[in-house]
């Protein structure tokens, strides 16, 4: 159990790195889905959604850290604006995807700053 922990602790370490790069790429996606299409703007969207992926990963591994002692991280809303974004991605219409990214910016920041407490 101890090894459980340890290992949680070091993967939201990670995570409170890695979330920083996120966020600020999803803020710079936005723009690019609001009418600033770049020619690797698909290329750009896939690794963010890849990030996207790997944080719902530690999230859904360490929710019981993160919460550990009051809610930090409350999982239906966290869920809801990633099924939000995932249907705004496969209607593939930048628009719908750029207003999802703002929705969920918060949430991801909101991640960051939760991993970061818990790590202390």
């Amino acid at each position: 159990m101890e090894d459980n922990r340890k290992e949680q602790m070091e993967a939201l370490e990670i995570l409170t790195d890695f979330n920083g790069r996120l966020v600020k790429n999803m803020t710079i996606i936005v723009k690019e889905l609001s009418g600033e299409r770049l020619d690797d703007t698909d290329k750009f969207l896939k690794s963010i959604v890849d990030a996207i992926n790997w944080e719902i990963q530690v999230v859904n591994g360490t929710i019981e850290l993160l919460n550990d002692g009051k809610e930090r991280i409350n999982k239906e809303e966290f869920n809801r604006a990633i099924v939000s974004l995932n249907d705004a991605i496969s209607a593939n219409e930048d628009a719908k995807m750029a207003e999802e990214f703002k929705k969920v910016i918060p949430v991801f920041e909101q991640l960051g700053e939760a991993a970061k407490e818990v790590i202390g």
